[in-house]
C-alpha cells in the first residue's frame, strides 16, 4: 500500500475516535441535522477501520509465516503449512488494499441523492426516437435489478412508439459507504450513439443515430439553490401522453419557465396539478444546479481534462452496434461484446468500470497532493 494512503487511513482511526466522543456530546445529540452527519460519517469511517484493522492483521499474518518458513528448515510439512499461509495472506492483502482505495475515494455530496434522468432524441429521426426508448428500457431493467424505484416526469411520445423526450425521476437506498443513484449513474451523461439497420429500413442498411442523456441529482431542498418566484413562468395545459382519460379533461400538467436563464421543466404524469408543479419545480432546481455545476466543471476542464470527461451533453460518449453485439465506451477505450444483456439492463461492468477510472484519476491527485 502506497504510503499517503497508509496515512490516510491512520486518519481515519483518530477521526473515529474523534467520533465517538462528539456522539456523546450532550449539545450534538440536542442538533438532529449535526447528530445525524455526523452519525453517517461514523458509519462509514467504522466500515473504512474495520477494513483497515483487518488489513494489518493478515500482514502481520504474512510476517509471521514468512519467519516460519524462514525457521522450517528441511521440515517439509512446517514448510508446507508456512506457503499457504503466505500465498492466503497475500491474497487477502491484496483485495482488502484495493477495498481500501475504493473506499478512501472523495465522495461527492450528491452521490447518495436521487437523479432525474434525461432521454432526448437526436439526429436520426424516427430512429432515434426509438433508440431513446430502447435506452428508457435499459435503465429502468438497471433500476428494478438494483431495487430502485422510477417515476415518469414528463414524456413526449414519437408516432413509431419511440420517444423524442422522456425525463425519469430514480430513487433508490444508498449503500453503506453513501452511494447512490445519482452516484452509480452520473457517468452516463453526453452523447449515445447508435449503429444498427432501423425498422423502417427495406434495403437492411446499417444508420447510425443518436441521443442525449443528462442525470441530474435531485436537489437537497436544504441546500438547494433559492429561486425567486417573480422569476418563474408558470403555465398549465392539457397533458398529452398516456394517463388515461382523467389525465387528458383537466389541465394538469405544469409547465414552469425560469425567465433569467430560458430554462424550462414540465411535469404532466401526475393527476394533480399542485404535484405536478412541485415536481417541476425540483426538476428546474436540478436543471439550474446543473447549469452551475458545467459552468465550474468548464473553467476546471480549462486547467485539467478530466479522465471521464465533463458530461457535457455533445461529448459522444458510447456507441451501441447492434450487428457486432458490441458496446464500447469512448472515454475509457471500454469495449464489451454482451450488448444484449447491457440492453436489458446488465449494466454493471458499464458502471462498475466508470467508477473504477474515476477512482484512480482521484487517487492519482491524492497522491500528488498529500503523497
Amino acid at each position: 500500500m502506497k504510503p499517503f494512503l497508509r496515512q490516510t487511513l491512520d486518519r481515519q482511526l483518530l477521526r473515529l475516535q474523534e467520533l465517538d466522543a462528539l456522539l456523546s456530546a450532550s449539545d450534538v445529540v440536542s442538533d438532529m441535522g449535526r447528530f445525524r452527519s455526523l452519525t453517517r460519517e461514523h458509519a462509514e469511517a467504522s466500515l473504512i477501520t474495520a477494513q483497515y484493522q483487518r488489513l494489518t492483521q493478515r500482514e502481520t499474518d504474512l510476517a509471521e509465516a514468512q519467519s516460519l518458513l524462514a525457521d522450517a528448515g528441511s521440515d517439509p510439512d512446517m514448510s508446507a503449512m508456512a506457503e499457504d499461509e503466505i500465498t492466503a495472506a497475500k491474497a487477502d492483502i491484496s483485495r482488502l488494499d484495493e477495498a481500501l482505495q475504493r473506499m478512501l475515494i472523495p465522495k461527492d455530496p450528491d452521490d447518495a441523492r436521487p437523479a432525474f434522468l434525461e432521454l432526448r432524441a437526436g439526429a436520426g429521426g424516427d430512429e432515434s426516437a426509438l433508440f431513446a426508448a430502447d435506452l428508457f428500457r435499459m435503465y429502468t431493467r438497471y433500476a428494478e435489478r438494483c431495487g430502485w424505484r422510477c417515476e415518469i416526469i414528463s414524456e413526449s411520445p414519437s408516432e413509431l412508439g419511440g420517444y423524442k423526450e422522456v425525463v425519469l425521476r430514480i430513487e433508490g437506498a444508498a449503500d453503506a459507504l453513501g452511494m447512490g443513484v445519482y452516484g452509480r449513474l452520473r457517468f452516463e451523461s453526453g452523447g449515445h450513439r447508435v449503429q444498427r439497420v432501423p425498422a423502417t429500413e427495406t434495403q437492411g442498411r446499417i444508420h447510425t443515430s443518436a441521443c442525449t442523456v443528462a442525470v441530474l441529482p435531485e436537489p437537497d431542498e436544504a441546500v438547494a439553490i433559492q429561486i425567486n418566484p417573480a422569476d418563474l413562468r408558470i403555465d398549465t395545459y392539457r397533458a398529452s401522453g398516456a394517463g388515461g382519460q382523467h389525465i387528458n379533461k383537466t389541465d394538469s400538467a405544469v409547465r414552469i419557465t425560469h425567465l433569467p436563464t430560458g430554462i424550462v421543466a414540465e411535469c404532466q404524469d401526475g393527476r394533480s396539478q399542485h404535484g405536478n408543479k412541485a415536481q417541476a419545480l425540483k426538476v428546474l432546481t436540478a436543471r439550474i444546479q446543473e447549469k452551475d455545476r458545467s459552468e465550474r466543471a468548464a473553467k476546471d476542464a480549462a486547467m485539467r481534462k478530466g479522465l471521464i470527461g465533463s458530461g457535457d451533453r455533445s461529448d459522444r460518449i458510447r456507441t451501441y452496434n447492434f450487428p457486432q453485439g458490441r458496446l464500447t465506451d469512448h472515454r475509457i477505450n471500454l469495449t464489451l461484446y454482451k450488448l444484449g444483456a447491457i440492453m436489458e439492463g446488465d449494466m454493471d461492468d458499464v458502471i462498475t468500470a466508470l467508477q473504477v477510472e474515476r477512482g484512480a484519476e482521484l487517487l492519482a491527485e491524492l497522491e500528488n497532493r498529500y503523497g
